[in-house]
């Protein structure tokens, strides 16, 4: 039986904003993994998990991979005080 996965539903838009605007990195990555391309196993990009998103998961293989870079370094803006 497959473990599910628990997530947090208010991250879907954005991975799915996410899915839309890969870095070039996540580009060439996922040009290898899609269409079971890699040992033939499935990968999701931009998969919820818990309160984070990861960029690639094979929930056969317990497997997440996150492909560092700019998008890494986003802070919330913060509020201008006087």
């Amino acid at each position: 039986m497959p473990k599910i996965i628990p997530y947090n539903p208010q991250l879907k838009t954005l991975a799915r904003k996410l899915r839309k605007d890969m870095t070039f990195g996540e580009v060439l990555l996922w040009n290898q993994l899609k269409d079971d391309k890699f040992g033939g196993f499935d990968f999701d990009r931009q998969r919820c998990i818990d309160n984070y998103i990861v960029d690639f998961y094979c929930k056969d293989l317990m497997l997440a991979i996150e492909v560092d870079g700019i998008s890494h370094n986003y802070e919330e803006p913060r509020l201008k005080t006087k």
